[in-house]
This record gives C-alpha cells, structure tokens and sequence, in this order.
C-alpha cells in the first residue's frame, strides 16, 4: 500500500468523497502508478496481477475526465466475462456516484433490445464483453464519436477466449484520437502486436513482475485419486473450516456433481458455470458475495477479475491445465494485503500439468499427507457449529452511500412521456431540494430510478407522496435496490 493519499492526484471533491464511501485509503501500487498518467492523457500497458486494485486505477481517471453534460459515451471498456463487465460497471458507477457518472454493461444472454433501450439515454461509461460490444456498435446502438478513453481489461484473457478479432474490430471502431489502457496479467507476443499496432508510445508499467503470486496466500497440493477427492474435501473442509471458499472444478458437470454432494452433507454452498442461466450466475453470485453461503462450487467463469472479499480458501478440487489459470484461481484469496490459503488436488496423470504450473510460478507447490478420517473427525463439531451460526449478510460497496444516497421508485416512465428534465423539475420544486441533491436518473419503459443525494431522500418522498409529474399521478417509494 502507498504512502501517498488520493488528495495528491488532484481530483475532484465528488471522486474523493465517493472513494472515502468506499473505504480507499491510500492508492494501491497499480493505482499510484497509473492514474497520473491517465491523467496526462497518455497510452498505458499495464501488467498486473488480479486483486492489485486494477480497476480503480482505469475507473478514477474515467470519471474525473467525463464531462458529465455530454449525452454520447466517452469512455470504452472491453472485459472477457459477463460477470466482469457487470462488476466493472458497478465499480466505475461507485466510483462516479457524486459526479453522477452513469456506466452500463453490455453482455451476451441478455436480450440486446432491453441494452438498445439502455443506451439510447445519457451514458458515460459502457462496459462490454467484445461480442455483444461490436453487435451494437454495427447496429449503430453506440455512437463512439466521443469516446476518448479504451480500456482493455483483462486482455490476455480475451485473446485466450478467442476474441482476438472481435477486440480489433472494436478498436478500429472507436475514433483514433483516443487514450488507450491496456491490463493484463501476462503480455503475450499477440498482446505486444495488438500494443504496437494499435497504440501510441504507450508508458509500460509492471507491478511486481517477477512474482505472480502473492506472498500472503498459503500454497498446499495433495496427490489424490479421482474417486477419493470427495472424501478428501470433507476432511480438508473439517480441519480447516474456512469462512469463505471457492471450491473450482473443469468442468459444469463435476460442478453440478459436487453441489449436490455437498448439499446432501448440508454444506452451505451454491454454484456457478456457464451452462446456467445469466440471471440466476448473478444471482448466485451476489449472494456469495454477500456471506450467504460459505461455500462457491465453481468453473473458471468464476476465477477472472471477480472481486470477493474475505474468501479463506480456495480448493482446486480439479486441477486447471491452463498454468495461468492457476494464478487466477487463487487469486481469490489472499486480496488486500490479508491471508489465503489454496489447496490443489492432485491425480497421478496429471502431475506434468502441476510441474508446469510449478514452473510458471517459480517454486515448488508444498506437498500434503491426506489426514485420515480418525485425524479429520474431532474438528467436526466445531466446522457445523461454525456452519449453523446465523450467516452475517456482507454490505455491498453500494451499500456504503446508503446513509447519503436514497434511490427512489417511481412508477412512470418513457411510455407516459417522462423526460429526465420532468423529473428534475418536479424533484427542484420541493422546498430544501435543488438540483445539486438529484444524482443518476434512469428511466424505464414504465417506472423511472432517481438517485436522492445529500441525505434529502425522505424529504423527496414525503414530498412526492401524492404528488404528480406532468399531470399524471405518481407512485413514489424507496427503491429495492
């Protein structure tokens, strides 16, 4: 962590009031590194491991440099999953909360019409996988010619994901005058060449490049054959009890399989994988993150960019054959300078993918002697008593601004009429209020969502309770989320 404060980047108040909201301290190394550069306006390649505080270091110079009056976007920002895209978006909408940054993410199995509806309103930021980016881009749902910053997050996995020409398509797209930054934890010889052709002297930046893992995260592997790793995960899971762990498999099938094994153990736990449906992988995922279940039964969809805090453990029930998935995988724990401990299984066929992995880390794995059932069953009380206490719900970083920011309901929009100048008007004619107070409006088909800031939420409400907006009658209340 820097010694340096945010103060010394001279951004402005609504960024720093937003970042105190969510419990920035000092800038991380990454963060230290780029945004000053950002700032100047200059191309950045970055290599950074997950977990090094990559997002802020992008979205802090997005938001000081929008000009939120501008209607058209100003900012792209491409990300190899659905659930990143979504986490990103959040994250740049935190981030801009006070300033009234709006940021939405654009990814496939969503219907694209219900996106088309999204970005035809005022939009800052979008954030998108690079397939469903370039589909509104050659619809015409996204006039890039504002666009003055491109982010490529994550970027050698979009190249492994095989959306090398999708990403080139969009990048030819979005006008040439433009900041380019570009995050990855590796750089591949087909990085370097999409960096040559596509960006102007860019400023290297390396965060701990020598070491890929991080020192705080405990590394243990057991050789284990395949019908026994059940067995071997509820004796792990007993002696060492974590509070929060991901459980990763190759496989959707062994992740359906082992699910319900553990539930029929009464394991409190959940999954996600690509087979499932969008919805309900975000589903499960905000309840993971939220403390509800202890246990996150996961493929690799799971293990790129997504930020949990506090996960304990992470058990590679299967062992990933690609090296830097590895890397990736455990870099679920151990985040933000505290302790993780990663636990890899084993078979005897695959001990040349666990050499590789060895190698691409630069030390050997510390080998395990798998506990008996005798020396795994005096811990067993203790990992249900543990697991029958009452689940404490996290808050979300949202969750932060909820003392100073109410997003209220209200149950007109686009089809009666409703413009973001109504609502304005409306919301300034209450006595206390003025614009200053209004954040982000977002308006539907048939309800509208208005930030209430400054802590004038209750006044708005109570104001607004039987009140009207151009004629029509109004149900107004304190929105869900």
């Amino acid at each position: 962590m820097s010694n340096i404060k945010f103060e010394e980047f001279n951004i402005s108040e609504e960024i720093l009031k937003a970042i105190n909201s969510l419990g920035y301290k000092n800038p991380s190394e990454v963060q230290e590194q780029v945004i000053p550069i950002a700032l100047k306006g200059k191309d950045i390649i970055v290599k950074s491991q997950t977990g090094s505080g990559k997002t802020a270091a992008f979205a802090i110079p997005l938001c000081e440099s929008a000009d939120i009056d501008e209607t058209e976007p100003q900012a792209l920002v491409l990300t190899p999953t659905r659930e990143l895209a979504l986490q990103v978006s959040q994250d740049i909408t935190n981030i801009g909360r006070y300033k009234k940054i709006r940021a939405i993410a654009v990814f496939g199995k969503q219907p694209i019409s219900m996106q088309k509806k999204q970005l035809k309103q005022r939009v800052h930021v979008i954030v998108g996988t690079p397939g469903r980016t370039l589909d509104h881009i050659e619809r015409g749902n996204i006039n890039l010619d504002k666009v003055k910053y491109l982010i490529l997050d994550e970027a050698d996995e979009m190249l492994s994901m095989g959306f090398i020409e999708q990403v080139e398509e969009v990048i030819k797209a979005v006008p040439k005058n433009r900041i380019t930054m570009l995050f990855s934890a590796t750089i591949p010889e087909s990085i370097e060449a999409i960096c040559k052709q596509y960006m102007i002297n860019p400023v290297k930046v390396e965060i701990n490049p020598e070491k890929l893992t991080v020192d705080k995260i405990e590394q243990i592997c057991y050789e284990v054959e395949e019908d026994k790793k059940i067995s071997l995960l509820k004796r792990i899971l007993y002696i060492d009890n974590p509070d929060s762990c991901i459980v990763f498999c190759r496989t959707k099938e062994n992740v359906d399989s082992i699910t319900v094994q553990m539930k029929n153990r009464h394991y409190s736990c959940i999954k996600i994988h690509g087979g499932m449906l969008q919805n309900d992988r975000l589903d499960a995922m905000d309840r993971f993150k939220k403390g509800e279940f202890r246990f996150l039964v996961a493929t690799d969809v799971a293990a790129r960019g997504i930020d949990v805090e506090n996960i304990t453990h992470i058990i590679n029930f299967d062992l990933p054959l690609e090296k830097g998935n590895y890397v990736h995988r455990i870099g679920r724990t151990g985040r933000a300078g505290k302790q993780g401990k990663a636990i890899t299984f084993v078979t005897h066929h695959e001990k040349k993918f666990l050499q590789a992995i060895e190698q691409y880390i630069g030390m050997e794995i510390p080998k395990g002697v798998i506990p008996t059932k005798e020396e795994s069953e005096p811990f067993r009380d203790e990992f249900y008593k543990k697991h029958d206490a009452k689940p404490v719900i996290k808050k979300t970083k949202a969750s932060n601004f909820s003392s100073d920011i109410m997003k209220i309901y209200i149950s007109a929009g686009k089809k009666k009429k409703i413009r973001t100048l109504d609502i304005v008007g409306t919301i300034c004619n209450i006595e206390g209020v003025s614009s200053e107070d209004i954040g982000i409006i977002d308006i539907q088909d048939n309800f509208s969502h208005v930030d209430i800031m400054n802590g004038k939420g209750m006044v708005v409400l109570e104001a607004l309770k039987n009140g009207s907006i151009k004629g029509k009658t109004i149900r107004v209340e304190k929105a869900n989320k």
